[in-house]
């Protein structure tokens, strides 16, 4: 076995978070669609970017974005349903671009000791739209900070330091963040982590301890509780309201989990870095479970997908740092950050985009549906809003994972025009912009079955039903 294809073969088991770029599948298509210009540019990349999985070495250059697209440098449109999950109000937003730009005339950055209208009008809209008393804000550069500082706000408040956190999760790439999150691919070969950060199994009712089957027994909220009392001094319990694969809790799930926190006095942070903000259908995820966590973090959308921006959201209780800084970031309030977060909220309120991912969402889910029907290589369908999952295994009744396939329709798919992730080696991520219209879904899903069915051998089979 050579080395390439020896470390192609130990990565297997790291594709949670994403596509990992090692697989033969994608040396075949770079082999047949990336042309000379393209291949001396990411020569280049590969020249001065340190290499990691999921990034450099990359797949392709890009040389524009608008709305639900973007184009490579050959120029060869695909509709994006992967975006890094921060298009919900489509690339190259008019409005949020517009209203960078006057920031940027005005007040484009501002100092330590200050403060500015776009950021304390920002806090002021989190706080107004977040449920319950999620009052207080801070804001940081990214989704990652803003996890940590999460976790040292939940050390404060309680003086105690253990997490409990779900396998497979992810909170970022910083050491912190990958000490709560449960993801290999990121804390392989990383040496110590924080200490006491305790992981149970996330509930994903196909692939869980329980033989659950698909409906979940909410043993795996049960079992949190008993971390809880048998820690008996763990400061918080830190999970993806809706793990972003997609792995949607039943929805007794968080309030099973809120009420073990109330009685062991541990904290609830829920992390909705990449799907706050609209993408289930609500401006928060956690309003479909009726609960109010101690701390909410948001992310990636905020910037309106060009600014960097997050922020953590905390009850007004947790106001108790006063005297240490729990995120004092050079760009915490970035002027230009904020005011493309505003126009990003604005533009999801007044477009009604919140009832159209909703509608959206049971169209899609309705023709994935179908497609599971012509096709047995789909295990399962699932989704909130629109991240979208679709689920391929080498049998139905035991449920195993096939990664192979998986990669290979994603590499189909993109030479047809379709982007989109593959999740936890199998699971065919869908997260298009909110902005997406009808004919932009039926034309992706029409490309997702062609995939499916090129790499099943049942292309002929395919295009007859499309017909119908």
């Amino acid at each position: 076995m050579s080395n390439l294809e020896k470390k192609e073969s130990d990565q297997v088991g790291l594709r949670s978070e994403g596509d990992v770029n090692l697989s033969q599948n994608r040396r075949v298509w770079a082999t047949e669609h990336v042309d000379a210009a393209t291949r001396k540019l990411l020569d280049d990349d590969a020249r001065y970017f340190l290499h990691q999985s999921l990034s450099t070495p990359c797949l392709n250059v890009l040389k524009a974005s608008a709305g639900a697209s973007i184009t490579d440098l050959q120029g060869r449109e695909l509709l994006d349903f992967h975006g890094n999950s921060v298009h919900q109000v489509g690339f190259g937003n008019p409005r949020v671009i517009e209203a960078i730009i006057k920031q940027l005339r005005e007040l484009p950055f501002c100092p330590r000791r200050y403060t500015n209208v776009p950021a304390i009008n920002l806090a002021r809209k989190l706080a107004e739209l977040a449920p319950g008393d999620l009052n207080r804000v801070l804001f940081a550069p990214g989704g990652t900070v803003a996890i940590g500082m999460a976790i040292k706000l939940a050390r404060a408040a309680t003086g105690r330091h253990k997490m409990i956190s779900m396998w497979d999760s992810f909170h970022g790439a910083s050491l912190d963040a990958i000490s709560v999150g449960g993801e290999a691919v990121f804390r392989r070969d990383s040496g110590p982590l924080l200490p006491g950060c305790e992981h149970v199994p996330p509930p994903d009712s196909w692939h869980c301890p329980w033989d659950c089957r698909g409906s979940c027994s909410l043993k795996c909220a049960d079992y949190i509780e008993y971390v809880l009392e048998k820690e008996g001094d763990v400061a918080a319990v830190i999970g993806e309201t809706v793990r972003n694969i997609p792995l949607v809790p039943p929805p007794d799930y968080w309030r099973k989990v809120r009420a073990a926190c109330d009685k062991h006095g541990a904290l609830l942070i829920l992390d909705e870095i990449p799907t706050g903000l609209g993408r289930t259908g609500r401006m928060f995820a956690c309003e479909h479970y009726g609960i109010v966590p101690d701390m909410l973090v948001l992310g990636k959308a905020l910037g309106g997908g060009i600014m960097p921006i997050a922020a953590l959201l905390a009850r007004e209780h947790l106001n108790v740092a006063a005297d240490r800084a729990i995120g004092h970031y050079t760009h915490e309030k970035s002027p230009v950050a904020a005011a493309a977060a505003l126009a990003t909220i604005d533009f999801i309120e007044s477009e009604n985009l919140l009832e159209k991912t909703r509608e959206m969402s049971a169209f899609a889910l309705a023709q994935l549906e179908k497609m599971k029907q012509r096709h047995p290589i789909i295990g399962d369908v699932r989704g909130l809003g629109l991240i979208l999952g679709v689920e391929l295994v080498r049998d139905r009744k035991t449920m195993e994972r096939h990664s192979d396939a998986a990669d290979r329709v994603m590499y189909d798919a993109l030479s047809r025009g379709l982007s989109f992730k593959v999740a936890m080696g199998n699971v065919l991520l869908l997260a298009p912009a909110l902005t997406i219209t009808r004919k932009e879904m039926q034309r992706a899903l029409k490309i997702l079955e062609e995939s499916i069915a090129v790499m099943t051998g049942k292309e002929k089979q395919a295009r007859r039903a499309l017909k119908r």
